[in-house]
């Protein structure tokens, strides 16, 4: 596909698109179709997006399969953590695949607008859906299995969300808060039983943050219903709300300050934990009673929690926004990557290199075959338009451009179909697999690419045992103020419908 169709455009088209399908797109506007009155369509989002960020994360974190392969790919998105991610499946695929389908049956079953409009909705959905898993391919960010299992997670979402919803809320409605209880320890349960990756990945820290999201969700909105402020809807939460009466000024006003409000809940509930918990998890840790996580440091190796950057990658901190909204601005500037990314891109790496090399001995000739030749020859000029006019990607063609200067060190370390000495010299290949693997010079040229991949690999960040309570924490507040403690400020503030319990 990036030897076909690649350029500038759709660069920065599926740059740009690939954000549509993020959790912090969604976890901007979920608040406001709580605050705008649609609590039934609020709820099955975010049911539906934590399920896929879940399962999509533990399948991910389960078989810990790579992305595909860069080089020959280049990888094309605007998000630093994504990459950092295993390959399947598609979380992007599955959320745009669940939110579409919901959203077109519930057109299909809806009355609200003419047939035109309707048509017209609908096929937005399916530019949406259809636009995100092309994109993924695209971008080289995901292969055809990953959005193909990645899509029919999705679609099972979706089924179960309109199968079991009505009984789900009305669980959740039905006065008794051991129900809510209890819901809630299922999804404690879930989280704890999240695979432990091979390597560092942060799959399961945006789990965490949905599943927090869902616990606010659920005990916001019992809350929400047993406070007077709600109206006696299908849903016995839904916030009142009649753009008419409101007026668009006063809709905007309270949309404003419910978000300053969950920006405040955010910077101050996080440092303020990051204090408490500590000393709380030496204690448990003594008593054993601590429950550790792989990458996780234990709050026994550590004495403070430094101010952390980059640590959240469903809702950013407010003083990151402006950097957030410049990237937007300049997406190609930020998006094209060639090389590994994450430890299991190195890994993927070295293992693709030490094929090349018995594929090269195994041959007759001993050249690479032809499925790997890519490396020895360089692509058509279409294939890298985004390095500018008259690039090559490798090959004798390549400028003397930092990105050249990149993708000719990945060139080397994959190889050439050629085995060198360290001296430089061609060294004689030997007879069998098991000769090679006894070579020591080979051996030592294999530690020395392996050293310096992962060299070139950005240093994950350290991680502490009680980001994970923090995170749910957080969340849950998040979920609790969307549903139930920003509506009543409304009230009492005057931005509501005048209602009084």
């Amino acid at each position: 596909m990036q030897e076909s169709m690649r350029s500038p455009a759709l660069d920065t088209y599926f740059a740009y698109t690939a954000n549509l399908g993020t959790h912090t797109f969604f976890m901007v506007f979920l608040p406001i179709q709580f605050w705008c009155g649609y609590t039934g369509l609020g709820r099955a989002t975010v049911f539906m997006l934590a399920a896929g960020i879940y399962w999509s994360g533990f399948l991910k974190d389960m078989l810990c399969l790579p992305r595909p392969l860069s080089p020959p790919l280049a990888r094309i998105s605007m998000s630093g953590s994504a990459a950092l991610e295993y390959g399947f499946p598609s979380s992007h695929s599955t959320n745009a695949v669940s939110v579409t389908f919901y959203a077109i049956y519930m057109l299909r079953q809806s009355d609200e607008y003419n047939r035109t409009v309707n048509i017209g909705l609908q096929a937005f959905f399916y530019l949406y859906a259809v636009s995100i898993i092309i994109g993924r391919l695209y971008c080289g960010m995901h292969g055809f299995l990953d959005v193909l299992v990645g899509s029919v997670l999705g679609a099972l979402i979706t089924v179960f969300q309109l199968i079991f919803s009505e009984w789900i809320d009305s669980w959740i409605f039905s006065g008794a808060y051991q129900d809510v209880v209890v819901a809630t320890l299922v999804i404690f349960v879930l989280v704890r039983i999240h695979p432990e990756p091979a390597d560092d990945c942060p799959c399961f820290d945006d789990s965490v943050a949905f599943s927090g999201v869902v616990v606010g969700i659920n005990l916001g909105a019992w809350h929400y219903a047993q406070s007077g402020f709600a109206i006696n809807d299908a849903y016995p939460s839904t916030v009142p709300f009649e753009l008419a009466q409101i007026g668009l000024p006063k809709a905007i006003v309270r949309t404003l300050l419910g978000v300053v409000i969950i920006f405040l809940w955010r910077s101050t509930a996080k440092p303020t934990l990051f204090k408490i918990l500590p000393p709380l998890f030496r204690l448990l840790e003594r008593g054993r009673m601590n429950l550790p996580r792989a990458f996780f440091l234990n709050a026994s190796s550590y004495t403070s929690i430094p101010n952390m950057r980059d640590d959240d990658n469903v809702i950013p901190p407010a003083s990151q926004l402006p950097q957030m909204l410049k990237n937007l601005a300049h997406p190609r500037k930020r998006s094209v990557s060639v090389g590994p990314q994450s430890a299991s891109d190195a890994y993927e790496t070295l293992a693709h290199r030490n094929r090349r090399r018995r594929e090269s001995v195994n041959s007759s000739d001993g050249t690479v075959l032809e499925d790997l030749e890519w490396f020895s020859s360089p692509p058509s000029q279409a294939a890298t338009p985004a390095l500018g006019q008259g690039q090559r990607l490798l090959g004798t063609g390549l400028l003397p451009t930092p990105m050249a200067s990149q993708v000719h060190s990945y060139e080397k370390m994959m190889g050439t179909g050629n085995i060198q000495s360290l001296d430089g010299k061609m060294e004689t290949p030997p007879d069998s697999d098991i000769d090679l693997a006894g070579n020591a010079s080979l051996k030592t040229e294999e530690e020395n690419e392996k050293r310096e991949i992962f060299m070139k690999l950005t240093k994950p960040r350290v991680r502490y045992d009680v980001e994970v309570v923090t995170k749910l924490i957080v969340y849950s507040g998040i979920g609790w103020l969307a549903v139930s403690i920003d509506p009543i400020i409304f009230e009492i503030v005057g931005l509501g419908m005048g209602i009084r319990p």
